[in-house]
This record gives structure tokens, sequence and C-alpha cells, in this order.
């Protein structure tokens, strides 16, 4: 999947846990687009099976369509922390960085990255307990 759609579902899923529902003008309010290409864009998610359309407009995630939204979602949460608490870049920064990266990042670097997030999570934890 290209970036663009992956930030598409990623917008979705964020719109869905705010406001509970999502709508094409939510996206192209959000993502600053106009009407017509997230028209386009809603048309090919949906001939991918990624989400479907409701008669009053709603746009729903399908199950594919959520397990990619979170798993684009964790890619974006667990690089900000990397990059913000690790790497100590500030954290606005590391939001936006990270929004680049997460479409290009292999498996692997991922995986050794959220380790390292965890782990030194994990410690942070034990020493408050």
């Amino acid at each position: 999947m290209r970036e663009s759609g992956e930030n598409y579902l990623e917008t979705i899923l964020m719109l869905e846990d705010k406001n509970g529902t999502v709508r094409s003008i939510d996206i192209a309010n959000e993502l600053s687009y106009s009407k017509p290409s997230i028209s386009r864009a809603m048309g090919i998610l949906k001939e991918n099976g990624l989400i479907t359309m409701e008669k009053d407009g709603r746009i729903l995630l399908t199950k594919e369509g959520r397990e990619k939204a979170n798993a684009i979602y964790e890619r974006h949460l667990i690089l900000t922390r990397f990059l913000s608490q690790v790497v100590g870049v500030d954290e606005q920064v590391a939001a936006q960085d990270a929004c680049r990266i997460e479409h290009v990042i292999s498996e692997e670097s991922f995986r050794q990255i959220k380790e390292i997030v965890n782990s030194r999570q994990e410690s942070q934890d034990r020493q408050e307990a």
C-alpha cells in the first residue's frame, strides 16, 4: 500500500477514536485536502476492501482496514517515542518525522526500535514501582 493510503487509514482511525464517526468532510478538514481528492481516495480504499461507506456518509474501517490502520498508528507512536525519548528530539519534530518514517521503515528495523522503546518503558515502570 502506498503512503497516501496508509495516511488515510491512520486518519480515519484517529478521527473515529476522537469523534466516534467519520465522514469524508472530516478527513478533508483534518488533512486540508479537497473533497474530490478525498472522494477518489475513499473509492480506492473501498475497492481494496479496507473501508465501507454507509448511505448516510459514514466511513467504516473493515476488519482488514482496521488491522492495517492499527499497525500504521502503532508504528507512528513507537517511532515518535523513540525519537523523542531515546534520541532526544523535540516531541513535535519527532511526531512529524515519525509520520514520514512510518511508511518506509523495514519490519526488521521497526521490530528493533519497538524492542528498545518497550524495554526502556519496562525499566522506567520498574523504577517507579
